[in-house]
């Protein structure tokens, strides 16, 4: 596992670019991957499709519409039995069957969260591997702090925007253990 440094560009022209300045600068071209980081959503990791079996944020829905079915059918019902006179003998029936329909709705959109992990916006991805292992001595510290730097200039430089690092491998200018949806950490700039 290595130190990793990566931008998102808008198009591809730009992340060829940058691929070429960080080969110019000095960065083995083995060491630097380029791919299109699909929208969150839509890694396809489920065979129906999608990231996960629940979105962020909506573990709690299934009690929310269990609770707004309950509150909404004892509403919708009372509105019935008061409507009796002109819906008839059913307006108990149909009012806390609309009831608890609208109820459910509104209680699990009310149990829905915020995604609280930064997700990555849809782009050019390029990253680039500063050193081979993570196991650095604390005396090369300052020389890995400046080949980050020089890295993330790199990427500035172009117009490189949510700056990231990372750990992780890259070969033969494959990130082989990338995953979409582990929260990035953002040097500056980023969505999150």
């Amino acid at each position: 596992m290595g130190s990793i440094i990566a931008a998102r560009f808008e198009l591809q022209d730009e992340a060829a670019r940058a691929v070429n300045a960080l080969v110019d600068a000095g960065f083995a071209r083995e060491r630097i991957s380029s791919f299109f980081v699909n929208p969150a959503g839509q890694h396809d990791r489920f065979a129906v499709g999608g990231d996960r079996d629940k979105s962020p944020g909506a573990e709690e829905t299934d009690k929310g519409a269990a609770a707004g079915v309950a509150a909404g059918a004892g509403a919708g019902a009372v509105a019935g039995v008061a409507a009796a006179p002109v819906a008839g003998p059913l307006g108990p029936v149909l009012g806390g069957l609309v009831g608890g329909h609208l109820g459910g709705l509104v209680g699990s959109l009310s149990a829905t969260d915020d995604d609280p992990v930064p997700r990555r916006v849809a782009g050019m991805l390029v990253a680039v591997q500063l050193d081979e292992s993570a196991d650095v001595a604390d005396s090369a510290d300052a020389v890995n702090s400046a080949v980050e730097q020089r890295a993330m200039r790199v990427l500035q430089d172009l117009q490189g925007t949510d700056l990231e690092r990372a750990e992780g491998q890259i070969r033969d200018g494959d990130w082989i253990d990338f995953d979409p949806l582990i929260a990035p950490q953002w040097v500056q700039g980023g969505v999150g």
